[in-house]
């Protein structure tokens, strides 16, 4: 999965209800361009380069999949639709809102609509002070001078007043931490493991990820599911005991809690749709013997897609061993998790439909599948 861009931006407003604007611009933000990870202290400082009311003005800091100009675009356009009208060109005016992207991370772009470092703020303490509250290591890009190093040289000898009330950050709106372990599952192809990639990068999470890559038996089984299902079921159950005892095992003082894109349980599930009769039934004695010692999930999330959706995923995605995958292997995996969760009376389940979502590269669709794991 691609890494997201940090960005450094600065928000201001001096019309109408400054704190509400500043507040809405940052939910707006969190909404179209990405996740909010750090707000700055609210500052009240005087206009600069003309007379008005005072400004409240804040940074924050942004992870965000887009490009500088697309992340301009949105920007403006929140600008508008929070009623922002801009009546003349090159000249300090009144404002409902204002949002200037600072850095972004050690870009620099000179074009007509964007300048990366933003030009003027090395001078501007409204900007510098804030940003210091959330940057301060970081380095200008080309004055290769840390943010804290730049606010003490700014000449700009404005008084900046702190406001001692805290705007709020909307991705603390979704509490993961009510979980100490976290499993995602689905069938072939659901997302499963870019979902929780984007959790714990979002969320400070411990990630456990199945390492299917590595089973040497995996693509002999697509090849020849008769002769090598027993073998790689097998497998696939040993090294998911071993990996799973071992991570979970291994307290990470740094992470909130933990999230993995898979469940040992899927084990039994695979294996009963694959397996012979007779080789099932010894399976699952086996199964068990090795389950009970085994952590569970304090949620189950199932991401469920239906097999159309399934496999223009799997053809998305390229593996050359999964491009055959028929039609019907993949509804009996659905039913076979459909059923066992339906059978699970002491899990804590949630079964999430995304046919018609995609997380990945819609935000919005993102956001509502953090709030239906999140949720009551």
């Amino acid at each position: 999965m691609i890494k997201p861009t940090t960005y450094y931006i600065a928000l201001g407003s001096n019309k109408g209800d400054k704190f509400k604007n500043l507040q809405d611009a940052i939910d707006a933000i969190h909404l179209a361009l990405g996740n909010v990870k750090l707000i700055s202290k609210v500052y009240k400082s005087p206009a600069f380069g003309f007379e008005s009311d005072d400004f409240f003005n804040c940074c924050l800091v942004l992870e965000s999949y887009l490009e500088p100009q697309e992340a301009l675009d949105i920007l403006l356009e929140i600008e508008t639709a929070l009623g922002r009208v801009r009546t003349k060109k090159n000249t300090y005016e009144a404002r409902i809102i204002d949002l200037d992207i600072v850095f972004v991370e050690d870009k620099i772009i000179d074009t007509e609509t964007l300048q990366l470092p933003h030009p003027e703020m090395q001078k501007r303490k409204f900007v510098l002070q804030p940003l210091n509250d959330v940057a301060s290591k970081v380095k200008h890009p080309t004055f290769n001078k840390e943010v804290a190093v730049l606010l003490n040289e700014c000449e700009d000898d404005s008084v900046l007043e702190p406001i001692s009330i805290w705007l709020k950050n909307p991705s603390k709106n979704f509490n993961f931490t009510q979980y100490n372990y976290i499993a995602i599952e689905g069938n072939i192809g659901a997302g499963k493991t870019s979902l929780a990639k984007k959790i714990a990068h979002d969320f400070n999470a411990k990630l456990i990820l199945e390492r299917f890559a590595d089973n040497p038996f995996l693509p002999k089984f697509y090849e020849d599911a008769h002769r090598y299902a027993f073998t790689l079921e097998m497998s696939f159950l040993a090294d998911r005991y071993q990996q799973i005892s071992d991570d979970l095992s291994q307290l990470d003082l740094f992470k909130d809690f933990i999230v993995s894109d898979y469940d040992v349980f899927k084990s039994l599930i695979f294996s009963k749709i694959t397996l012979q009769e007779d080789e099932f039934k010894l399976y699952r004695k086996l199964f068990y013997l090795m389950y009970k010692d085994l952590r569970k999930p304090d949620l189950y999330v199932y991401l469920y897609q239906n097999t159309e959706r399934l496999q223009e995923n799997i053809k998305k995605r390229g593996r050359d061993y999964e491009q055959n995958i028929d039609n019907n292997y993949l509804e009996k995996i659905n039913t076979g998790y459909l059923d066992f969760l339906k059978s699970q009376p002491d899990f804590n389940v949630k079964i999430i439909d995304i046919s018609d979502r995609d997380f990945i590269d819609n935000r919005s669709d993102y956001l509502w599948v953090l709030g239906e794991i999140c949720g009551e």
